[in-house]
């Protein structure tokens, strides 16, 4: 996978100009708008930033099922708490091994 991108970067090292601006308004703004820069460099900043822009859009889509996942392992650790509670004061005063047999089944 490197080794094709060294390839595409030597093929495309040409300096293209990127523009923030269309020329006619380039002297209205206080920076420069026009950047040389080389075709490589433009084309995996394009890439680099359409996969940025995707795994942000994704994690904020699956916000929603992180927020229930947590939810239901809260309600999970209540429950687990409330059934541990319950055994403890169905064995109360009960013989150990009995209450452990319990326990198991």
């Amino acid at each position: 996978m490197s080794v094709l991108l060294v390839f595409i970067a030597l093929a495309n090292r040409d300096l293209v100009v990127l523009r923030l601006m269309p020329k006619e308004l380039e002297h209205f703004s206080p920076i420069p708008v026009a950047l040389p820069l080389p075709l490589f460099g433009v084309m995996l900043g394009g890439i680099l930033i359409g996969l940025s822009l995707g795994i942000f859009r994704e994690w904020v889509r699956e916000r929603k099922i992180r927020a229930t996942a947590a939810r239901q392992a809260r309600e999970l650790r209540r429950l687990e708490r409330e059934l541990k509670q319950l055994k403890g004061a169905q064995h109360a005063g009960k013989n150990d091994v009995l209450a452990l047999l319990d326990e198991v089944s």
